[in-house]
């Protein structure tokens, strides 16, 4: 190989070196499971979550609510909304889990989680978190079914039973408990009599109004509770 040839060789060689060093960010390591697409690494939100590992696929059943595939939703992380988002809430733990583009699965950090929204069904599921309101026998996230002077929520959870599959497996069983806030103070729910005691003031012109409007209330149906609580709050003073 003559001189010109590998003097163009070393022009081309330092040309290429040049533009590879002159890339924006080239030396900068991007954060570790963080897909550069990700709509909420804009306010480096997932920074502080960290990497989910499923440590129950020995448990029949799964610890997620509604579905243990990923759910529509949105997440209200320090104040800021994020919209179309694939979420899981893992009700055993109380923790939510997301996914970056990347395809890594993280458990969001739960003292950074305002809200968040599920679609299951066709149906938005909205939940709050309770840490900020410190709100006495409920801790975590609660489903809100009704927000007015008074509120009505739904606190789903899981437990495991052992040995519940044919003396061999252990069982996830999921339950929930309703709750109703009344002048800041928090009274769980099981049935009409509850409600009716604990607004015994008004209990002549609500058990009227639940006649009136052949109104079913069970705490199978935790919704059943909604409009009675909303005329109560129309009432009240």
């Amino acid at each position: 190989m003559n001189r010109n040839n590998l003097f163009y060789l070393f022009l081309i060689f330092i040309s290429t070196v040049f533009c590879f060093f002159s890339i924006p960010g080239f030396g900068q390591l991007l954060p570790a499971r963080i897909s550069q697409k990700s709509p909420l690494k804009e306010d480096q939100i997932l920074y502080n979550g960290k990497l989910w590992h499923n440590l129950y696929n020995n448990i029949k059943g799964d610890q997620f609510l509604f579905s243990k595939a990923y759910l529509q939703g949105s997440l209200t992380i320090d104040g800021k909304l994020y919209n179309n988002l694939s979420i899981s809430y893992d009700i055993y733990n109380d923790e939510i889990i997301t996914t970056s583009n990347n395809g890594s699965i993280l458990q969001l950090n739960k003292e950074m989680v305002d809200s968040f929204t599920m679609v299951f069904e066709f149906k938005t599921y909205m939940f709050k978190n309770t840490l900020e309101d410190s709100l006495t026998g409920i801790k975590g996230y609660v489903n809100v079914l009704y927000k007015g002077k008074s509120a009505l929520y739904v606190k789903y959870k899981k437990e495991i039973q052992l040995l519940a599959v044919d003396d061999k497996y252990d069982l996830f069983i999921e339950s929930f408990r309703i709750y109703f806030l009344k002048d800041g103070i928090v009274h769980q729910l099981n049935n009409k009599s509850d409600l009716l005691k604990i607004l015994y003031q008004d209990k002549t012109q609500i058990k009227d109004f639940i006649k009136k409007n052949r109104l079913k209330i069970s705490k199978k149906v935790p919704e059943s509770f909604v409009p009675v609580i909303r005329y109560y709050d129309s009432i009240s003073h």
